[in-house]
């Protein structure tokens, strides 16, 4: 059941602006930044598609696009495309992260559940790749502010002509 934005404990505009900021930090290559978005036990998960035209459903016994049990494994991502050991990541492309569609869907004390919809242009090495997808995300607030304690990508591009990364989505 979808619930109306105006009957959420948490403000749905802090919700959108959240979600707005975290997209920039991408797009403006804000890496240490972008980290502070998630909390330390958050997890972020980008599942497979299976041969069934379905995602997979358990990130530790099936394929996922990219999985990170916590915070932990964002910040090593990080610290690779910022030294250079990525090489996926060199040159960083120029991104531009569209948000849209932002629904509350669930209110846990604390916790909100929220889905929306992504569009990611992505330029590198004179192309210009699309990625799209839905975004289910839990926020928490936490001293005064809210983070991210779960993420789910579900990437809807049917062909990848590149190995996919945080920022592409």
């Amino acid at each position: 059941m979808s619930l109306d934005h105006t009957a959420t404990r948490l403000d749905y505009n802090a919700i959108c602006a959240f979600l707005y900021r975290e997209a920039r930090l991408l797009d403006d290559r804000q890496w240490d930044e972008w980290l502070t978005c998630y909390a330390p036990d958050a997890s972020y998960w980008m599942p497979a598609w299976d041969d069934n035209d379905q995602i997979t459903e358990d990130p530790q016994s099936e394929i996922s696009l990219i999985y990170y049990p916590n915070r932990e494994g964002l910040e090593d991502r990080v610290f690779r495309i910022k030294t250079e050991r990525s090489g996926a990541s060199t040159p960083e492309p120029r991104t531009s992260h569209t948000v849209s569609n932002v629904e509350v869907i669930a209110e846990r004390g604390d916790e909100v559940d929220v889905r929306y919809n992504f569009l990611t242009l992505n330029h590198r090495y004179k192309v210009t790749d699309q990625f799209f997808g839905t975004i289910f995300v839990t926020l928490r607030q936490a001293d005064g502010g809210l983070a991210i304690s779960a993420k789910k990508i579900v990437l809807k591009n049917d062909y990848i002509r590149q190995v996919i990364d945080v920022y592409h989505v």
